[in-house]
């Protein structure tokens, strides 16, 4: 009968561990497994993150590399979809960044690009900072108007 109290681990599962520093005969005393001497003998010691006993550590010895553009231009991505189910629901015919605040869709700072995701039945007039090729074709082809708002060099 399997009761809590008659719960038992199984045979050969729990080993005792290793009591080392109990006298000469026990096999582990003396300098208790630690060697003679040396940081790693003393008390108290604690190996640095990433030491390597010496060797040149693994940060050191391989290659840096990658490159973080400093005049990237981040965009926020909104597809067609999107400006659809916005122009049915609330009846939006002209999209710019004043309407994407308004329908928590962007920031007003943010810069935004068009993407043809999705399908476009109402002619819908953007203004936005970037538009894919097929988003393009899509808002025109639909009766629509795009404007793109210039994006000022970082380059002086």
């Amino acid at each position: 009968m399997n009761i809590l109290s008659n719960l038992k681990p199984a045979p050969g599962s729990i080993k005792k561990g290793k009591r080392i520093g109990r006298g000469q005969g026990s096999g582990k005393g003396g300098t208790s497994t630690k060697g003679h001497k040396g940081a790693q003998a003393r008390t108290g010691y604690s190996v640095k993150a990433g030491f390597e006993g010496g060797q040149m550590p693994m940060a050191r010895r391989l290659p840096k590399f990658g490159f973080k553009n400093p005049f990237r231009v981040e965009y926020v991505a909104l597809n067609l979809s999107l400006l659809q189910k916005i122009s049915e629901t609330h009846g939006v015919t002209h999209f710019d960044n004043e309407a994407f605040k308004t329908y928590g869709i962007a920031s007003k700072t943010a810069k935004v690009k068009i993407l043809a995701k999705g399908t476009l039945t109402s002619a819908i007039t953007v203004v936005a900072d970037g538009f894919s090729e097929k988003a393009r074709h899509a808002i025109e082809a639909a009766g629509g108007t795009i404007t793109k708002t210039s994006i000022p060099s970082s380059k002086a």
